[in-house]
């Protein structure tokens, strides 16, 4: 039996090496220490252009055959669906803007005049540059994955779908064989960076603090689907969430909301929803709700800025908002799967640099199965709630 190191427990190791080889190496030697981190520098550089390159690409082959195939369900249930869903998503996504806002600046604090991205990069430049221009925008990707998504379900084309179809899988591969894969690798080049110019131990406070509240958001979240739920079906909303607890314990385990769909639709049942609905709702809400991830993704973005001294105003930040909720639909379905596919609003929206992307990454992975815990839980009570609007139709 083969024993498979997870992405999360890869992702600490990345860490701790980084942050020891970081004190230990200047200390041996000047010269092959400042070599070594150019080295990583150098891996950064080429792995951070490949992913602006693939991101676009991302979006157009998730989200276009996805709404493709939203176009194919049945009216009022298909439009509910998709409306509760995007609602659940920016209440998250507020949520966690309003609560990050109002405690993580009581934490977090810019240490040096210039960010530590910034010094960062300065410590170990790469051995040489190599652009990888993207073949086009974030936001054009967008569109043109609405306009082919929504072309495809009006003219039913079925050459198109399967052209899709299989683009998405060559992206899927992609993702699940070169940047997943590779994205330890690259927090390693970052950490290393930091240790060498001596904001590694204020980058690691920071992790702690967002680490419990987003956890203690997630929670809030869940109660307050379920008191929605509950009033709308006139049920216990903590009985609701307790027969939900094995699709929350599943996702934690398998840090997928589509490898735990089979328990989600048995959990569903048990509350009470019909059987018509949770069939069609429980498998769609595991590709386009997202509650969870969006908490965690505005949390951790606004920790990332506060770091570097970014002002943080709350019109950017709610176009940020409404275009992740839209994004989410792009996430595939893989360990760290949501930030990759944020990436692209992170650096278009909201400035980021590639360093501060991976500091954004390495946060999201530290608690990426709470987040898809959080997701597949409230699925559930999305259903119920859109089963008590539907029940004549």
């Amino acid at each position: 039996m083969k024993f498979k190191l997870g992405l999360i427990w890869r992702i600490l190791i990345a860490i701790v090496l980084a942050i020891g080889l970081g004190m230990l190496l200047p200390a041996i030697h000047e010269g092959f220490a400042n070599w070594f981190v150019r080295l990583a520098a150098t891996f950064n550089m080429l792995f951070g252009g490949f992913l602006n390159f693939i991101v676009p690409l991302i979006i157009i082959a998730f989200i276009a055959p996805s709404i493709a195939k939203l176009g194919k369900g049945s009216g009022k249930l298909l439009g509910l669906s998709a409306a509760f869903a995007y609602g659940s998503t920016i209440i998250a996504g507020l949520l966690a803007f309003f609560a990050a806002t109002m405690i993580l600046p009581n934490f977090i604090h810019q240490s040096t005049n210039t960010s530590f991205a910034e010094g960062a990069r300065e410590a170990g430049k790469a051995f040489f540059k190599m652009e990888m221009e993207p073949v086009m925008g974030i936001m054009t990707a967008l569109l043109l994955a609405f306009v082919l998504g929504i072309g495809i379900a009006a003219i039913k084309g079925r050459t198109m779908m399967s052209f899709f179809d299989e683009f998405n899988l060559i992206i899927e591969k992609v993702i699940s064989v070169i940047i997943i894969p590779l994205l330890p690798f690259h927090i390693f080049g970052i950490f290393l960076n930091m240790t060498y110019t001596g904001e590694v131990v204020n980058v690691l406070s920071v992790f702690v603090v967002v680490f419990v509240m987003i956890i203690a958001l997630h929670l809030i979240m869940l109660t307050i689907q379920y008191t929605t739920a509950g009033v709308l079906n006139g049920r216990n909303p903590f009985s609701l969430m307790k027969i939900m607890l094995p699709a929350y314990l599943t996702a934690i385990g398998t840090q997928s909301s589509a490898a735990s769909i089979p328990v989600t639709l048995r959990q569903a049942k048990k509350t009470g929803a019909s059987e018509r609905v949770t069939n069609f709702a429980i498998p769609l809400f595991a590709t386009i709700h997202l509650s969870g991830s969006t908490i965690t993704i505005v949390s951790c973005s606004i920790g990332v800025m506060l770091m570097n001294g970014f002002d943080i105003s709350f019109g950017s930040y709610l176009q940020f908002i409404f275009m992740l909720g839209i994004a989410m639909i792009a996430a595939p379905g893989v360990p760290g799967g949501a930030v990759v596919a944020a990436t692209g609003l992170l650096t278009s929206m909201l400035g980021f640099s590639e360093a501060m992307v991976a500091l954004m990454i390495a946060l999201y992975l530290a608690q990426d199965s709470f987040g898809t815990a959080t997701n597949v839980t409230g699925d559930g009570a999305l259903a119920m709630i859109v089963d008590r609007f539907t029940k004549k139709v």
